[in-house]
């Protein structure tokens, strides 16, 4: 991780209360059990975002059937970034027919109490909701063949009880883009 970055790794994961692009809301700790949970902060207009965003999507459908369960959410400052509005997200999800929900954090509370710092970020929970895994998806989002690599590491062994061999990787994407004071 960069230096004087602290990563959420072992921890419990932060309480989450958002709603989603139907607001519908979602919660961490959620009264339904999983066999593992990624939280992923992401965007509409990031090029590391995009550039990730199928293969995160493969993910989820790969994994659906394992009990995991996906929540991706938005915590940049839509009225300086209106590709991020609530209004935007609603449009993306319903034209790309996203697998897993699609959480905005309006106040920017949950990105702070997550130590979210770019897009994508992503967090690998235990069914216990301890963070397993931050990070990126794999090690290089120009490169499709990477696959989410580290994702799918950060998963499998999460799933069989396994100790993960590469717990943290450096964030890359796009910085949220927090509101201004």
């Amino acid at each position: 991780m960069g230096a004087g970055r602290t990563t959420m790794v072992g921890r419990a994961a932060p309480a989450l209360e958002l709603a989603d692009t139907r607001d519908e809301t979602w919660r961490l700790p959620a009264p339904a059990e999983a066999a593992a949970t990624v939280v992923v902060w992401t965007c509409n207009h990031c090029p590391y975002a995009l550039a990730w965003h199928e293969r995160i999507v493969a993910v989820a459908r790969d994994y659906a059937d394992r009990g995991v369960r996906f929540l991706a959410v938005n915590s940049n400052d839509a009225e300086r970034y209106p590709h991020d509005s609530l209004e935007a997200m609603r449009e993306r999800v319903a034209a790309e027919r996203w697998p897993f929900p699609y959480l905005h954090d309006a106040t920017q509370e949950a990105a702070r109490a997550w130590n979210a710092q770019v897009t994508p970020h992503v967090y690998v929970l235990d069914p216990g909701l301890e963070v397993r895994y931050e990070g990126a998806p794999d090690a290089d989002h120009m490169r499709p063949a990477e696959d989410a690599a580290w994702l799918r590491a950060a998963l499998d062994a999460v799933l069989a009880g396994e100790r993960l061999e590469r717990p943290a990787t450096e964030p890359v994407g796009c910085s949220i883009k927090w509101k201004r004071s």
